[in-house]
């Protein structure tokens, strides 16, 4: 790069520097190298997706699964009732994630907890997540969705929305304890050490200082544990919950038609889709913050 000055009478500054030859024919070349890749890397996923594509497409049994998956009258005639049934998964997902992260905060700082007073909290805390991150969530589901209402306790709920929220929260709440209790673990000792230096207590400096850079440090893995929560809300079905596993399914054993599991299969994407992607940006923007960038 060469500094060369700049005069004129619109310039409005007495020196200024311009690119050199060479920096500009660098810069040709960077973006032609750019523009090679990116028509290269298009040329060999069509080529490579049309090639996936026709295997299916040739395939023996290929009209079988056509009529069996596709068909657009079922298509149609299953819509309303997997849309009905997926507004449930969004109701049970929007009141399912705020406690999870009310839960799992809860958890991880009791965890981090040093206070003798607190220990008994620490035990619970350790074995409510080896609990339920070793029982598989449908198992879960299942016990609280059947044995609850079995034990015919008194003010406890007997609604199956209610049970499925109950049952969702604390299989996620110990996974999602876990990544933030990661991000606690990241914050360097000298954080605690200038909040105690200023006065604050363990508590002030835990609320205060560390658990905010340990939220905003693991806000990509929150994410994906986000996405994983909304599909698996499709797990309610085995307790009776109407949504739009359950109202799909029930259309493919009447109909003996399985394109209703495509069109709640579509629903899911729909909102996954998104969610991933966010993450994959939040992610990129926390590496680009952590690298100075």
């Amino acid at each position: 790069m060469s500094t060369e000055a700049v005069t004129g009478p619109d310039s409005g500054m007495g020196q200024g520097w311009t690119p050199s030859p060479r920096q500009v024919e660098r810069a040709r070349v960077a973006r032609a190298m750019r523009v090679r890749r990116a028509v290269l890397a298009t040329v060999v996923t069509i080529v490579v997706l049309g090639a996936v594509l026709s295997v299916f497409l040739t395939s023996p049994g290929w009209p079988a699964f056509r009529s069996y998956f596709l068909s657009w009258s079922d298509f149609k005639g299953s819509f309303p009732s997997v849309s009905r049934g997926f507004w449930m998964n969004i109701r049970i997902f929007l009141v399912t994630e705020p406690c999870v992260l009310v839960l799992a905060s809860l958890v991880a700082v009791c965890r981090q907890s040093r206070s003798p007073w607190l220990a008994p909290l620490r035990v619970v805390s350790v074995v409510y997540t080896d609990l339920f991150r070793g029982v598989p969530s449908l198992l879960v589901i299942v016990l609280i969705g059947v044995g609850v209402p079995a034990l015919q306790l008194n003010g406890v709920p007997t609604s199956l929305f209610w049970l499925a929220c109950i049952a969702l929260t604390l299989c996620y709440g110990a996974y999602v304890a876990e990544v933030l209790r990661a991000g606690i673990l990241s914050v360097h000792p000298t954080q605690w050490s200038s909040a105690e230096a200023l006065g604050l207590s363990r508590t002030q400096a835990m609320w205060r200082v560390v658990f905010p850079q340990a939220v905003r440090r693991a806000v990509p893995p929150l994410m994906n544990d986000l996405v994983s929560l909304q599909k698996d809300t499709a797990l309610i079905s085995v307790v009776g919950v109407w949504e739009a596993m359950r109202a799909a399914s029930d259309w493919q054993g009447y109909h003996f038609n399985g394109t209703s599991l495509f069109v709640a299969a579509m629903y899911f994407l729909i909102v996954a889709v998104p969610l991933t992607r966010l993450t994959d940006w939040l992610m990129l923007r926390q590496i680009r913050r952590e690298q100075g960038r």
